[in-house]
């Protein structure tokens, strides 16, 4: 039983740092309460790889397609 209260802590205690870091950090604001727990999590969300968003050629291309085909078609 021990275990379970344990194990629930955790995941709370996870959850409420996910929701702290989408509530402020990730959208570039400080937390108020906690300034260096806010940038902790900046610096930790800085270290890890992320794709960068780019044009694809290929979505402009389908958009052509089919923008083609629509106008082709009535």
């Amino acid at each position: 039983m021990l275990i379970a209260w344990i194990a629930m802590l955790v995941i709370l205690l996870i959850c409420a740092g996910v929701g702290l870091f989408v509530a402020f950090p990730h959208r570039g604001e400080r937390l108020p309460a906690a300034p260096w727990l806010g940038e902790a999590m900046a610096r930790a969300a800085d270290a890890v790889p992320t794709l960068d968003p780019e044009d694809d050629e290929r979505d402009a291309e389908t958009a052509d397609r089919l923008t083609s085909r629509g106008t082709a078609q009535r």
